[in-house]
């Protein structure tokens, strides 16, 4: 085992990798890395600068953008340049475009450099799009967490309904549709299952459920 241990979780839109990621992090004591957040917050940046189009000014903001990432209270902060926008990466709006810039190649190539320094700081636990390819190839343990469409369209629709956002059941399962599509077809860093991952579906699982077999794997991997 490695001096930091670092666990990585993967696994399509809404599949349950955050949900899953922050309670194992808390049960081990180990850092939480959301890297969806980071690509949300960009995205969130681009459409509030209004440069969706121009990949000049985008490759500009990434690389002069400041962005931190606080977890507290079971909740992650998102700060940009020191204002807060954790309430503002997740509309809407946001998640229909999310996927668009995540697969601009410059964007994930500073993302990935922030998330590799964030993981020098002890014992961690990241979550999001090719996290056990990509980024943390040699991570400790590899989980590819999956659901059926219906049951991430159902979590995902819950979200929103919580948040107050005016979309239907219909509209959410189609975004999905979208997402998967663009994550597992683009040329940088595609969505797939690493071959030394190992796969829980977590369509019929309760969150205990799923807490137990993610502590049992790390125990495995301990041994």
């Amino acid at each position: 085992m490695s001096k930091n241990i670092i666990i990585a979780i993967d696994g399509p839109a809404a599949s349950g990798k955050s949900t899953a990621a922050k309670r194992l992090a808390k049960a081990l004591g180990f850092l939480y890395l959301d890297t969806g957040a980071m690509y949300r917050a960009i995205t969130y940046a681009v459409i509030k600068n209004n440069i969706f189009n121009d990949l000049a000014k985008i490759f500009e903001l990434v690389k002069n953008i400041e962005l931190r990432l606080k977890y507290e209270n079971g909740l992650t902060r998102v700060f940009i340049n020191s204002d807060e926008v954790t309430d503002y990466i997740r509309t809407p709006e946001v998640s229909g475009k999310v996927s668009e810039i995540s697969r601009i190649p410059e964007v994930r190539e500073e993302m990935v450099r922030l998330q590799r320094k964030i993981a020098a700081q002890g014992n961690l636990v990241a979550e999001g799009r090719d996290i056990t390819t990509v980024v943390f190839p040699s991570a400790d343990v590899k989980i590819f967490m999956t659901a059926s469409l219906d049951e991430r369209a159902k979590r995902r629709y819950k979200e929103h309904l919580e948040q107050g956002d005016a979309i239907t059941f219909e509209e959410v399962k189609e975004n999905l549709i979208k997402r998967d599509k663009i994550d597992s077809s683009r040329e940088v860093s595609p969505l797939k299952k690493a071959d030394d991952a190992i796969e829980l579906d977590t369509t019929n699982l309760s969150v205990d459920e799923e807490l137990q077999k993610m502590v049992d794997l790390v125990n495995n991997a301990r041994e």
